[in-house]
């Protein structure tokens, strides 16, 4: 029997437990990750982590994955860090494995997160723990302010691109290579409303498709969810 419940997919992993929360259940949520990431490092991005662990720096993260990877070698000790951050998700991470004291500032995207650093850091040396498909917003707004910035490749994302056959009302897209992963197979009936976790993701997403387009506001993949089934069923958008 057909759900008359609002379909929606989600192109990258979400915290399973949220599916089973009460205002979940007013759609039929499908996840569909349409991106793999290795957070498996070489020897020399290993020793580099280790070695910027036992120093005094000015560290970088605009990813959770970024995080995750780089506090697998913390083995219970803090470093000596002043710490910038992407909001929500990411800096709830930073929260559980670094001194939330260490945490200077977060930001909501990683140009503005630039522009709070460019005043605070007097041209020091900036470490930005990345991935290989990280965007330029954060190096380029740094480096014209003349800041060295020094990036290591601390996890790797790759495309894993799936042909959908089902028809959705809402598609969700956390990152920009979800969407280019996603629309490398696929294209969408006019109605399918797209969200989108912030404004790169939305650039993006808009190379590929016409379709109407919402931005969350604030980096948080649970709000954004929450958006998109209040969306679908205020505006009756069903398939």
């Amino acid at each position: 029997m057909q759900s008359n419940r609002p379909s929606i997919l989600c192109t990258g992993p979400i915290d399973e437990s949220i599916l089973r929360m009460q205002e979940y259940k007013a759609a039929d949520i499908d996840v569909i990750p349409f991106t793999q990431i290795n957070t498996t490092l070489t020897e020399t991005i290993e020793k580099q982590v280790k070695e910027i662990l036992s120093k005094t720096a000015i560290v970088v993260f605009t990813s959770g994955n970024a995080i995750k990877s780089v506090a697998g070698y913390l083995k219970d000790k803090q470093p000596d860090w002043t710490i910038y951050c992407i909001g929500n998700t990411t800096y709830d991470l930073a929260k559980k494995y670094f001194d939330a004291e260490n945490i200077k500032q977060t930001a909501f995207n990683a140009r503005t997160l630039a522009e709070m650093i460019i005043p605070e850091i007097n041209k020091d040396e900036v470490i930005f723990f990345c991935g290989n498909l990280r965007r330029n917003d954060l190096t380029d707004t740094l480096r014209q302010k003349g800041i060295a910035v020094k990036e290591i490749i601390v996890y790797q994302t790759s495309l894993i691109p799936v042909t959908i056959e089902k028809e959705y009302d809402a598609i969700l897209f956390f990152s920009p290579s979800a969407a280019e992963s996603f629309f490398s197979k696929n294209t969408l009936s006019a109605k399918t409303v797209l969200f989108v976790i912030g404004n790169t993701t939305a650039s993006s997403v808009k190379k590929y498709s016409n379709n109407k387009i919402i931005a969350g506001d604030e980096p948080d993949k649970n709000k954004l969810i929450s958006k998109a089934i209040l969306y679908v069923h205020e505006n009756s958008i069903h398939h």
